[in-house]
């Protein structure tokens, strides 16, 4: 308990301060714990660091649901599922970036992406690698597109209108005039999600059949 204790304080400081401007000895205290704990499991300040991003991985995992969907093999021509599946995973993905419990592990996160290291390595390959994977796949399945890379160009232009409910969370209160996103905010946004996906997975299906 103590030291699930200590990591969520940890992924909090580290993520808010960075390596750099964390203290160990402060987060020691508010863990009600000693210092001399954190040199015994983990070895120092980078140990802590990298459990810390082992314990974000977890967590990911935790929340995005049935973890068989991102490894369930779908037919070639199973367009209907995939598109189903994507709207599914980008769906968990918005409440999760926009949900509040979510915001200490999420700046973490975003510090990796800005300068990736070892910890970044250690979220990639757990459930965000997955499913950013599983997205390009499916995506090329809903679209006929047999070129994985123009899948993965497609994830990554679809995953920045989700990412920006965390990543900009100010500028989108100050755009909608809140302190705080309303149940009928996020309901307007996902539903906006989900619109422009099936216009991009449409319009690129269209290129693919030469309709475009």
């Amino acid at each position: 308990m103590v030291q699930s204790r200590l990591l969520d304080i940890a992924i909090s400081e580290f993520g808010t301060k960075g390596l750099e401007g964390a203290s160990t000895r402060g987060i020691a205290a508010a863990a009600g714990t000693a210092m001399s704990s954190i040199t015994y499991h983990y070895g120092g300040k980078e140990g802590l660091y990298l459990a810390a991003a082992d314990r974000i991985a977890e967590r990911m995992s935790a929340v995005m649901g049935d973890p068989s969907e991102l490894s369930h093999e779908l037919a070639a021509d199973d367009v209907g599922e995939a598109r189903a599946q994507i709207h599914r995973i980008f769906g968990r993905l918005a409440d999760k970036m926009a949900s509040n419990e979510s915001a200490d592990w999420t700046l973490f996160v975003l510090r990796e992406q800005m300068k990736p290291g070892e910890a970044f390595e250690r979220i990639y390959g757990g459930v965000m690698g997955q499913m950013v994977r599983r997205l390009s796949d499916l995506i090329c399945i809903a679209t006929g597109c047999a070129e994985i890379r123009t899948g993965r160009i497609a994830t990554i232009t679809l995953m920045g209108q989700v990412i920006t409910l965390r990543a900009n969370r100010a500028t989108c209160l100050k755009l909608l005039e809140r302190d705080v996103l309303e149940p009928n905010d996020i309901l307007d946004i996902k539903a906006r999600i989900d619109a422009n996906i099936d216009a991009i997975l449409d319009s690129m299906r269209a290129e693919e059949q030469g309709q475009a």
